[in-house]
């Protein structure tokens, strides 16, 4: 492998670009640009940082694969996967994120109301995603309050 990497300071570089890109969703406006800016930039970044893991050091773990438990605890056995893995957890929960604080904005519910169903995200991915249905479900997309108020 590459003895020369200090693969901790790069998981905390990884951590602190996440970190940044959630507060600036959950507390900043939602500028087009600063979207952009997480979707384009920051995504793009941890994305790029990924495939350059995996494509440098997967095949290089030895009994390393998905097939099965013993063969993905081999995987992230290796600093360099289990880095690609947690930048992968990262850049997915972020995207997601952005998704849920879109759609959430499209619904109007307010930022406040949107703050734990992110942290929630950023924390918890799947749960966030889950509680990000369900405010959805509750509030109706855009187009189903239009018609419905319409209809009145």
């Amino acid at each position: 492998m590459s003895p020369n990497v200090n693969w901790e300071s790069l998981f905390g570089i990884g951590n602190s670009l996440a970190m940044a890109g959630w507060l600036a969703l959950i507390l900043l406006p939602r500028w087009p640009w600063l979207l952009a800016g997480l979707r384009y930039g920051l995504l793009t970044l941890l994305a790029l940082a990924y495939v350059s893991l995996i494509l440098g050091y997967f095949f290089q773990v030895e009994g390393g694969g998905f097939d099965s438990i013993t063969a993905v605890r081999a995987l992230f056995a290796s600093d360099p996967v289990l880095l690609a893995g947690w930048l992968h957890y990262l850049a997915f929960d972020l995207f997601v994120g952005l998704w849920i604080a879109e759609r959430a904005t499209q619904i109007n519910l307010h930022r406040i109301l949107q703050a734990p169903i992110l942290g929630a995200t950023f924390m918890f991915g799947p749960l966030g995603l889950l509680l990000g249905y369900a405010m959805m479900g509750a509030r109706g997309t855009p187009r189903q309050r239009d018609a419905g108020s319409l209809g009145s």
